[in-house]
């Protein structure tokens, strides 16, 4: 382990020692505490026992891969932000990852700046929701952004802290249509086109877990998505 912890400790699961070392020297100078492990199965004894603010995991491990590492954390009701490593440029691996729970996605090679810059947006976006106690509500949908929680006819939803933060940035302006690279900027804390399915996908999981209440959230064609009683 390494670095002082003042921002919290991120855990880096990541089987190619320059890779991890990497990003642990880009975590470090930010502030960062970082612990490094190298094979899935003690990635997710280390996510257990070490409650990282982040994880960032590759999706190629030895032992468990990072997706079912995401997958038993959430079974566990641990919703620690992930974001997901890999060397395969698949649309197939990007949904899977996404729909197991992961918040964001970076396909090697990468940016070391940008990987930091996304951990940094993700926790920003926590900590400022947290700050902001107005409660949104639209028809039998409720977000408290203080408690970070949500209803759907006073039953709780289980959401990804990009999830909750998609659906509360919707409910911050009923009605209005966002496009999907003006939800990437304002939620995932950066735009491009290419990242555009990231959208689409996190928006079928929201509403997938709203059930009966799914048409909130309405498609507008071609443009993008608006929440809408």
């Amino acid at each position: 382990m390494t670095g002082a912890p003042g921002k919290g400790l991120v855990l880096v699961v990541e089987d190619e020692r320059p890779i991890a070392d990497l990003v642990r020297l880009y975590l470090s100078r930010e502030g960062f505490g970082v612990h490094v492990e190298r094979d899935g199965t003690a990635g997710l004894a280390a996510a257990r026992r070490l409650r990282p603010v982040a994880c960032i995991l590759d999706i190629a491990l030895p032992g468990l891969d990072g997706t079912e590492i995401c997958r038993r954390l959430r079974d566990d009701g641990d919703w620690t932000p992930v974001i997901f490593l890999t060397a395969r440029d698949d649309e197939v691996d990007r949904i899977l990852g996404l729909e197991l729970g992961g918040d964001d996605y970076v396909t090697k090679p990468f940016s070391p700046r940008e990987l930091v810059t996304r951990v940094k947006a993700l926790l920003r976006r926590a900590t400022v929701a947290g700050q902001t106690d107005r409660v949104r509500s639209l028809g039998p949908l409720i977000l408290d952004p203080g408690r970070r929680s949500a209803t759907v006819e006073g039953i709780p939803l289980t959401l990804t802290a990009t999830e909750f933060d998609l659906l509360a940035h919707l409910l911050g302006r009923p009605g209005r249509v966002f496009t999907r690279e003006e939800l990437l900027a304002a939620v995932w804390g950066y735009a491009s086109h290419a990242g555009t399915r990231t959208v689409d996908v996190h928006v079928a999981q929201v509403r997938a877990k709203l059930g009966p209440s799914a048409g909130l959230i309405r498609t507008v064609r071609g443009v993008g998505y608006t929440a809408d009683a």
